[in-house]
């Protein structure tokens, strides 16, 4: 985990990262080096030799100047303020690219405090490398930036430290979210799942930071009634799962806010087998379940005074002779039964059972949030960087929308329209689990809007593409797991 400071002395690090923009002269560029001056006139020179033309995610080294090797990364077109995400991705750019090295100062033009922490929270975000599984070519492959000193001249200010803690906690548990959704599905079933959560909780703190944990193995959830938990586990040799993390604050009267995931951890479709080109990145398919637990964690460590409820639904759906049939019909817990008219739309089957599961407790909840990488009709309506936002409470989606882009994470609202809920109807249960295509990312919402109460406030986040990058990494953005949603889900609980 890259350590993180704050600083306003002399540069000690032998790198040193700043900004470059575009300006509005034909291939024109400038440095931003925030409070750090630079003379600058020698280092653009040669910077326009080189060809740098301050764009996003343009990263340029030099050597020279203040320090060994300097590091320019792009913040885009010149202004008189840059947003806290164009700070953050340039900050996770530039880190990105200087792994393998011990440390490095940041020099970016930050604002006030706000700017800081953007720029400590890309640095760390984009410090981060998964080599777990690599054997014989691990010593090829480097390692993350050891240590990031964010210059400024509010290093001396009280908060200081407070942001780079925060920032710290922020990104080792992105990271942890990462790691889960990397790990390859021989190495994360639902039991292991619950088991590298629980070391997770141990090191958060566990009983001493208000958390307390709960596993139900695959003969409790049959006997309690998670049918929908059973349905989609009972074809796999390794059985299912519902985790369960709850964080409680010393502070009374509080808020209570529950967090679901799903937490599929392998999905082949069960008997709808999905084809086989691209079915690896099926691994991540417990990406909710991830962000849900780690946000949790997150939010203990940060001994935020509001409660969390958070519970992970685990299941790998596998095709076999034990598997659900189209057709079959389940009992979701709480007695609402469910025609499987497809068996490859099983993240609302666990999620159901978890949802109600969730609002069966003595606590008043304030509001119900569920992640999950839902439908594929999702990617097709906003494409692989922007989630979707579905729900009941137009003022709670109105804050999150709010939220998420403070946090620069993408997410938009989708309607849940009335007319397309007659599609789900069953001629042999209370509802089927699948119905018109067309919409199918909405018609999903809909379902599981059917296991929330009316007034219980309720967030839906259909993350199917922005979980996984399959793409070049951008950024704070790696290839693989993205941990998306993670730090919106904490800066929901600190706002509220």
């Amino acid at each position: 985990m890259t350590t993180l400071k704050i600083s306003d002395g002399l540069v000690k690090d032998d790198l040193l990262v700043v900004g470059l923009v575009s300006t509005n002269t034909k291939g024109g560029i400038a440095i931003e080096s925030g409070d750090l001056a630079l003379d600058s006139k020698s280092l653009l020179a040669s910077l326009l030799e080189m060809g740098a033309t301050g764009k996003a995610d343009e990263v340029t080294k030099m050597p020279g100047g203040p320090a060994r090797l300097m590091v320019f990364t792009g913040l885009g077109p010149k202004s008189s303020t840059y947003s806290h995400e164009v700070l953050r991705r340039a900050a996770g750019s530039a880190s990105r690219a200087l792994a393998g090295n011990s440390g490095a100062t940041f020099a970016l033009p930050t604002r006030d405090l706000a700017g800081v922490s953007a720029v400590a929270e890309g640095a760390a975000l984009g410090a981060y490398v998964f080599n777990d599984f690599r054997g014989s070519s691990k010593d090829s492959h480097k390692s993350a930036l050891k240590s990031a000193t964010i210059f400024s001249k509010l290093a001396g200010k009280s908060e200081a430290k407070e942001i780079t803690n925060r920032a710290s906690i922020i990104a080792k548990y992105t990271h942890l979210v990462r790691d889960l959704i990397n790990t390859p599905p021989s190495h994360l079933t639902p039991d292991s799942f619950t088991k590298k959560l629980a070391a997770s909780f141990k090191a958060a703190g566990g009983a001493k930071a208000g958390l307390k944990i709960t596993i139900w193995d695959e003969k409790q959830l049959k006997s309690q009634g998670f049918g929908g938990i059973i349905g989609v586990g009972q074809g796999s040799a390794n059985p299912p799962r519902l985790l369960y993390i709850s964080y409680t604050p010393k502070a009374k009267n509080v808020k209570r806010f529950a967090l679901v995931g799903k937490g599929i951890t392998f999905d082949t479709g069960g008997l709808n087998l999905k084809p086989g080109f691209g079915m690896e990145a099926m691994k991540c398919d417990m990406s909710g379940a991830a962000a849900v637990c780690a946000a949790t964690l997150a939010i203990a460590e940060l001994a935020l005074p509001v409660a969390i409820d958070c519970w992970a639904p685990l299941a790998e759906n596998m095709p076999s002779d034990t598997a659900t049939r189209p057709s079959d019909v389940i009992t979701i817990f709480g007695g609402k039964t469910v025609e499987v008219l497809n068996p490859d739309a099983e993240g609302r089957l666990v999620l159901a059972d978890a949802m109600v599961k969730a609002q069966s407790g003595k606590n008043k909840l304030d509001g119900m949030i569920d992640v999950a990488t839902l439908t594929g009709a999702q990617v097709v309506a906003l494409g692989t960087r922007t989630g979707a936002v579905m729900t009941n409470n137009q003022s709670f989606s109105d804050s999150f929308i709010a939220i998420a882009k403070e946090t620069g994470e993408q997410f938009w609202p989708m309607p849940l329209p009335v007319e397309l809920r007659a599609s789900l109807d069953s001629p042999v249960a209370d509802i089927a689990n699948r119905g018109d295509k067309n919409g199918g990312m909405m018609v999903a919402g809909l379902f599981l809007k059917e296991f929330v109460s009316d007034d219980l406030p309720w967030l839906h986040l259909d993350i199917a593409g922005p979980a996984f990058n399959e793409g070049k990494p951008h950024g704070y953005t790696p290839v693989g797991g993205t941990g998306v949603s993670m730090r919106s889900l904490v800066r929901l609980v600190e706002q509220a």
